[in-house]
């Protein structure tokens, strides 16, 4: 059976969704829903055939809209499954963006879903939504995927009165992407799950020059919750933690729905709460996760529009110094810098406290004895964390990679020298972003063992030719 309609009536005959995560996806309905600001509500059942955590994708525009315009950021969409609120879609460009979100746990059989054109909330010029593509798969209890779905945490938006209030992510600091990492517990059979976001920009917290150092990106990106589960898969009582204003780990007290705690984001900085304060939600997906030898900043190079986003926030809340100096820190078109994530070790591990020893990137181009390096010649700006880590080195407007001569790594010490080494074995990858802020392709990737000392504090990665 199909049928459509448009403008709160049937849109689409019932759809089949997978009875488990590996059984593979329903096929998506490529039927295009249009819905207006003032105009109709689409429904759309489905069916489930089995029980379980049911998500969907969908393929969601905003023409007319730019995230980088005052008055018209985003359309928003809020979704019901079944008469209840599920999520909010903030769609950011009229350019077609896939995402993924949450419907919760629902029973086998019909279901029914609800796409609303959010007007309360859109910003004031936007007016239209377009979605396509959507389509949904249920995780079956018994697998991985379930569990990461079963205990997936709700995030409620941002109510500062400050940073513009209930619908403050309409046009800032929206929720991009989420995802998980799994790591063993201390109790041998038990695992922990955590689970982290992508914003699309930090209005508080550390300022935008250091997040390109430090981070390698003016996202931001922040763990949320994490519980450990016993060897039979459930929630080890008191072991869910959050991380709260401050950056502080906190045991969580709040409110769950089903198993899926709910969270508030309560700081400029997108830390959470557990306590609820905000009419806007994001039911993400967090299936995604990174392999342990990339960074974070991995998910966005998987999700490449989110450097769009990012940007023209950017450049929108004008953060974004001119003229651009490539000598300074200070912000700019972040189309002028190298993105570059790098894998080290500072040897002995603790790298801590007020001395510690970072590493930066130092870049030299062709035809110049000039040198631009990640931290400025600012040590407290250099990379001190020995995850897979990503800075970016801010280069003179309109370098490419073809006016790279040499790209260099250095240790540098913060503080007394506590004479630490740094272990540097590879690079994961270095870009730049396009014409329209996505990432080019990687140039480089490197694999070997370079220890920096005191005595031997610089080391030669890459040279052009190489």
């Amino acid at each position: 059976m199909k049928r459509l309609f448009v403008g709160g009536v049937l849109i689409a005959a019932f759809l089949s969704v997978a009875g488990t995560a590996h059984a593979g996806q329903a096929q998506p309905n490529h039927h295009q829903i249009v819905l207006h600001r003032g105009g109709h509500d689409a429904t759309l059942p489905f069916r489930t055939g089995k029980a379980g955590e049911v998500a969907f994708d969908v393929t969601a525009s905003a023409p007319g809209a730019d995230w980088g315009t005052s008055g018209d950021e985003s359309s928003v969409v809020s979704v019901y499954a079944d008469g209840h609120y599920q999520t909010d879609i903030v769609i950011p460009f009229g350019t077609p963006i896939a995402r993924h979100f949450t419907l919760g746990h629902l029973g086998a059989g019909r279901h029914k879903l609800r796409l609303h054109y959010a007007g309360d909330r859109t910003p004031a010029k936007a007016t239209k939504a377009v979605l396509t593509g959507l389509h949904f798969t249920t995780y079956a209890r018994g697998s991985a995927a379930y569990q990461v779905a079963r205990f997936a945490p709700v995030l409620y938006g941002r109510n500062l009165p400050d940073y513009g209030g209930e619908f403050d992510n309409a046009y800032s600091d929206t929720p991009l992407v989420g995802w998980h990492e799994t790591t063993p517990a201390t109790t041998a059979g038990h695992t922990i799950l955590t689970y982290s976001v992508i914003w699309s920009n930090e209005d508080g917290g550390t300022d935008t020059g250091a997040l390109l150092s430090r981070w390698g990106r003016t996202t931001d990106i922040e763990w949320i919750y994490s519980v450990e589960l016993d060897a039979a898969g459930n929630r080890v009582a008191g072991s869910d933690t959050f991380q709260a204003p401050s950056h502080t780990t906190t045991v969580f007290h709040g409110t769950y729905e089903g198993d899926h705690a709910l969270l508030d984001t309560c700081t400029n900085n997108n830390n959470v709460c557990d306590v609820v304060n905000d009419p806007m939600r994001f039911n993400l997906g967090y299936q995604q996760t990174r392999p342990v030898d990339q960074p974070r900043e991995y998910i966005m190079d998987t999700n490449p529009w989110t450097y769009q986003v990012t940007n023209a926030e950017m450049q929108r809340e004008g953060k974004n110094v001119t003229p651009y100096d490539p000598s300074t820190k200070d912000p700019g078109d972040q189309r002028n810098y190298l993105f570059i994530a790098f894998k080290k070790n500072t040897v002995p591990p603790g790298n801590s406290g007020a001395s510690w020893v970072g590493a930066a990137i130092e870049i030299k181009l062709k035809g110049s004895d000039t040198v631009y390096r990640s931290d400025h010649a600012q040590p407290d700006l250099s990379i001190q964390r020995d995850d897979p880590a990503a800075t970016t080195v801010k280069l003179p407007a309109g370098t490419t990679a073809a006016d790279i001569q040499e790209i260099r790594v250095l240790r540098v010490a913060n503080g007394v020298d506590p004479g630490y080494s740094v272990a540097v074995t590879a690079v994961k990858r270095a870009f730049f972003l396009a014409g329209n802020y996505l990432p080019q392709g990687s140039f480089l990737t490197w694999n070997g063992n370079i220890t920096l000392t005191a005595a031997a504090p610089e080391a030669t990665l890459w040279t052009s030719g190489t």
